[in-house]
C-alpha cells in the first residue's frame, strides 16, 4: 500500500530560528499541516517549495491572515485527521475539551498547537498530537522557570488506516539525521502506531452486559439539571445530545424526551426505583413547557403543543424549523399514562388527577383536534401525513380513554376520534409495504424506518398479530420490515456482500442526504426490536401463521416454506423462530461492530467504514439500545388495549373534536425569582411594518424606542394578525408600564397605539414563563 509523508508543525514565530529548514528536502514531503502562527511570508514560501500541498489553519498571532480557517479536516484513506491551533481550545490543552473537539470534527486523529510543547496520547479511541513549536519559541504558562522550549515537529507516514508518527526534537540527533533520507533509509526510530478507533469486541451477550450501564448513564447524563452533560439545563428536560455545533442538538424535543422517559418509566416499573425523581422532574417540566408560547402557537387553542423543540431553559426556540410536529403530544401522553397507571395500582390516585391528568388532557385534546391536519414527520423534513405520527396518535387516544374511565374523567376526543384515526392509518398500506409519508411532496419511494419505529412504539404484548394496528408480528409489519431493510443493502459500502436474511446497517430512507446519508444506531436497533417484539407475540400466541403477505419475509430464512399454520414445538416453528432471533441478534451485532470501545453512541455511523458521525451521545440512540435489549430478554411494557381497538369503521370520516385547554398546575419547590414574559398583540399590518413593545423597565428599553423589544410575525395570518416576542427574564412581583408601537415601511417613522399606558405586574409563583395577550388599542 502506498504511503504518504505528512509534515506537521506550528507556532514558528521566529523565522531566523528555524533549524528544521536545513532538514527538509523538496520532493520528499507529500503534504504539510501548519497549525498556525506562521507569521511571515518567507517561511510560507519555503514550505510551499517543500510541498505544494500546504494546509494552514489560523493561529492567534496570524492577524494578517483573516481568511484562514480555524480548523480543517483532511482524509487519508479511512483516517480522518483534524487540525486546529490551540487558542480555540478552552481550557488550553485540556484533554476533555480536545476530546469534545475531536468528536465534533468527527476525526480519528486531532492535531493541535499553542502550547509549544510536544505531546502525543490516546483517549477514548482517538489520538491527539501536539507537534510543539518548530522554532522552540517561548510560551508563558507551559514551562517551569528556567526551562527552555525544545524545537520540535512531527512527520506522519500515513499508510491506509495506519499512521506512523516520527518525532523531531533537537536533542534527538539520530532522528534529525534520518529525516532528510527517509525515503531511502529504514531506521529504527521512536514511533507511535495509530490504528482506527478501537471498537467493542467479544460475544453479543458480553457486549450487551457492558453496554447497558453505559447506555443508561448516557441517557441520565443528558437530563437536567444534574446530568453530567446537561449543565445549565432545567430539571426534567432532556437534551437530544450535548453536541452544540455541527450539529447543534442542545435543545429539548418533545418527541425524544417522551420516548426517553417512556423507557425510563418502564425501567422504573420493572424495579429501578432510583429513576423516580427524574420522572417527577419530567412531569413538572412538561407542565411548564405546555404553557410556553412559541411559533406553533400557545395553550389557548392548544396549537403550541405541536412545537417540536424548545430551549433548555424552558423558553421558546423561535428560529426556522419544520413545525408543527404532531407526534410529541401523543408520545408524552403514552409516557405519562404508563406512570399514572402504575401509581393507581400501587399508591392510589395520589396526584394523578390533580397534577398529571391536566397535562395528559391537554395533549389528548390536541390529538383529537389536530390529528387530521398535516405536519412534519419525525425526521422533521416532510410536511404531510406520517405513519409514525398517526400510529402513536391512535394509541394515545385508546389508552387515554382507559385512564379517563379509571379516574372518573372524560375524554370525548378519545372516544370519538380513535376509530377515525385507526381508519386513516390503513391509508399508509399499499399492499406491499407501509408508505411512511402520504399527502406530501417529498417524491420519496415511501420505504422509511419511520414505519418500523411506528410498529415498535405501538407494540402491545397482549395483542395478536393484528394488521390494522400493524403489530410487530403482523403480516403487514413483517413484510414492511423486509421492504425497508432490504432497501439499504445495496447503498451502503459496509453492507456490501451481506445476503438477504442477514442483518445489515439500517438508515432512515434511501434518499437521505443529511450528513451524507448514513446508517443510524437507533434505526438499526429498531429493526432488531421489531423482531424481538414479534417473537414475543408469536411465543405468547403459541403458533406461527404465515400468509401471502408475510411469506417473502419468512422465505429469507427457509426458501421452501409455504403459507400455513405452524404450532409451537413443531419443527418449522422452532427452525423459523430460531432463525428470526438470530436475524434480530444480527442487528445488535451490527451496532456492536460499529460502537466505539467506550460504548458511546452517536446519531449515525459512516456508510463507508462505520465510524461514528454527527451528534455525539445521542439520547435517543442510548434509549433505543435499552429498549431493544429489554425486548430481547422478553421484558415488555404493559398493554395499551390494542386488541379492543383494532376494528376501523367501514368508512373513514375526516372529523376532529375541538379541544379545551388550560395551563396545568405547576409543582415547584420554590417560587420563581424571575419570569420570562411573552408579549402577544394582535394588530393588522402591511408588509414592511414591524411591531415593538416599549416600557418602563430596561428589558423593554426604558421607553427608548431604539431599545424596545421587537415582536415577530411567525404566526401572523389575515384572520389572526398576531405579533409576538419574549423579553429577558423580569423580577417576580415587578410592576411596570408598557405600550405597543410600530415602525412604518420606511423603518423610521413610529406609530404608538392609542389609550393609556398599560400596567403589568410580573406574577409571583412557580411559573417561570407566562404569556401576556393583548389587542392593539385604538
Amino acid at each position: 500500500m502506498a504511503s504518504r509523508l505528512v509534515l506537521v508543525l506550528g507556532d514558528l514565530f521566529i523565522p531566523d530560528r528555524a533549524p528544521f529548514k536545513k532538514l527538509l528536502t523538496p520532493g520528499k514531503i507529500g503534504q504539510i499541516f501548519c497549525l498556525g502562527n506562521l507569521t511571515d511570508k518567507e517561511t510560507y514560501d519555503f514550505l510551499r517549495q517543500i510541498a505544494p500541498d500546504l494546509q494552514i489553519v489560523k493561529g492567534n498571532f496570524d492577524v494578517d491572515a483573516p481568511n484562514l480557517a480555524l480548523s480543517k479536516v483532511v482524509t487519508h484513506g479511512t483516517l480522518r485527521i483534524g487540525f486546529t491551533h490551540g487558542h480555540t481550545i478552552i481550557p488550553p490543552g485540556d484533554a476533555d475539551s480536545l476530546l469534545i473537539a475531536a468528536r465534533h470534527m468527527d476525526v480519528d486523529v486531532l492535531l493541535w498547537g499553542g502550547t509549544h510543547k510536544f505531546e502525543a496520547y490516546e483517549l477514548e479511541g482517538k489520538f491527539f498530537v501536539n507537534p510543539g513549536s518548530a522554532t522552540g519559541a517561548f510560551s508563558t504558562g507551559w514551562f517551569p522557570d528556567g526551562e527552555e522550549p525544545t524545537p520540535s515537529f512531527c512527520l506522519m507516514d500515513v499508510q491506509g488506516d495506519v499512521l506512523v508518527l516520527l518525532i523531531y526534537l533537537s536533542l534527538l540527533v539520530g532522528i534529525v539525521a534520518m529525516i532528510s533520507s527517509w525515503i531511502q533509509t529504514s531506521l529504527a526510530v521512536p514511533s507511535i502506531w495509530l490504528p482506527l478507533s478501537e471498537r467493542a469486541t467479544g460475544s453479543l451477550d458480553t457486549f450487551i452486559a457492558s453496554e447497558s450501564p453505559v447506555a443508561l448513564q448516557g441517557v441520565l447524563n443528558n437530563i437536567g439539571s444534574t446530568g453530567a452533560k446537561a449543565v445549565g439545563v432545567d430539571p426534567g428536560l432532556v437534551v437530544a445530545s450535548p453536541s452544540k455545533t455541527d450539529p447543534d442538538y442542545f435543545y429539548t424535543w418533545t418527541r425524544d424526551s417522551a420516548l426517553t422517559f417512556k423507557m425510563l418509566i418502564d425501567n422504573f416499573i420493572a424495579g429501578d426505583a432510583s429513576l423516580r425523581t427524574e420522572i417527577e422532574n419530567y412531569i413538572s417540566a412538561q407542565a411548564i413547557l405546555q404553557t410556553v408560547s412559541n411559533p406553533s402557537g400557545d395553550i389557548t387553542d392548544g396549537s403550541g403543543l405541536g412545537e417540536p423543540k424548545l430551549k433548555v431553559n424552558s423558553t421558546a426556540f423561535t428560529g426556522p424549523w419544520g413545525r408543527p410536529q404532531r407526534d410529541g403530544p401523543a408520545l408524552r401522553t403514552t409516557a405519562l399514562i404508563a406512570y399514572s397507571q402504575w401509581l393507581l395500582s400501587n399508591e392510589g390516585e395520589g396526584n394523578v388527577s390533580s397534577a398529571i391528568w391536566p397535562i395528559i388532557s391537554n395533549d389528548l385534546n390536541y390529538v383529537g383536534q389536530y390529528w387530521n391536519q398535516t405536519g412534519f414527520d419525525l425526521w422533521e423534513e416532510v410536511d404531510g401525513s406520517s405513519f409514525f405520527t398517526t400510529a402513536v396518535q391512535h394509541r394515545a387516544l385508546v389508552e387515554g380513554q382507559t385512564l379517563a374511565e379509571r379516574i372518573g374523567k372524560t375524554c370525548a376526543a378519545c372516544e370519538s376520534q380513535a376509530p377515525e384515526v385507526l381508519c386513516f392509518l390503513q391509508s399508509f398500506w399499499n399492499g406491499e409495504f407501509i408508505v411512511s409519508n402520504i399527502n406530501d411532496q417529498s417524491g420519496r419511494n415511501g420505504r422509511d424506518a419511520n414505519s418500523i419505529l411506528g410498529s415498535i412504539h405501538t407494540f402491545d404484548p397482549d395483542a395478536a398479530c393484528d394488521d390494522t394496528t400493524f403489530q410487530p408480528c403482523s403480516p403487514r409489519a413483517l413484510a414492511n420490515h423486509k421492504a425497508v431493510t432490504d432497501s439499504f443493502r445495496s447503498i451502503y459500502d459496509i453492507n456490501s456482500g451481506i445476503p438477504k436474511g442477514a442483518a445489515i446497517a439500517a438508515g432512515r430512507y434511501i434518499e437521505d442526504v443529511y450528513m451524507g446519508g448514513n446508517p443510524w444506531y437507533l434505526t438499526t436497533l429498531a429493526a432488531a426490536e421489531q423482531l424481538y417484539d414479534a417473537l414475543y407475540q408469536i411465543n405468547r400466541l403459541g403458533c406461527l401463521d404465515i400468509d401471502a403477505t408475510s411469506l417473502p419475509f419468512f422465505r429469507d430464512f427457509d426458501p421452501l416454506i409455504i403459507a400455513g399454520h405452524y404450532s409451537k414445538g413443531s419443527a418449522v416453528y422452532n427452525n423459523i423462530t430460531s432463525a428470526v432471533r438470530s436475524y434480530a441478534d444480527g442487528y445488535l451485532s451490527i451496532v456492536q461492530k460499529y460502537t466505539p470501545s467506550d460504548g458511546s453512541l452517536a446519531e449515525q455511523y459512516s456508510r463507508n467504514d462505520g465510524s461514528p458521525l454527527s451528534a455525539i451521545d445521542l439520547t435517543w440512540s442510548y434509549a433505543s439500545f435499552l429498549t431493544a435489549v429489554a425486548r430481547r430478554s422478553s421484558v415488555v411494557p404493559g398493554s395499551w388495549g390494542a386488541s379492543a381497538a383494532n376494528t376501523p369503521p367501514a368508512t373513514c370520516a375526516g372529523t376532529s373534536a375541538p379541544g379545551t385547554y388550560a395551563p396545568p398546575p405547576i409543582n415547584c419547590s420554590a417560587n420563581a425569582s424571575a419570569v420570562t414574559v411573552t408579549f402577544d398583540v394582535r394588530e393588522p399590518t402591511v408588509y414592511g411594518e414591524t411591531v415593538y413593545v416599549s416600557g418602563s423597565v430596561p428589558e423593554l428599553g426604558n421607553w427608548d424606542t431604539g431599545k424596545a423589544l421587537e415582536l415577530h410575525a411567525y404566526r401572523y395570518t389575515s384572520n389572526n394578525p398576531l405579533w409576538s416576542g419574549t423579553a429577558d427574564p423580569l423580577p417576580a412581583g415587578n410592576k411596570f408600564e408598557y405600550k405597543y408601537h410600530k415602525t412604518g415601511t420606511d423603518g423610521v417613522s413610529v406609530t404608538w397605539e392609542g389609550g393609556k399606558n398599560r400596567v403589568y405586574t410580573v406574577p409571583e409563583g412557580c411559573a417561570e414563563n407566562v404569556v401576556q395577550s393583548d389587542i392593539w388599542q385604538q
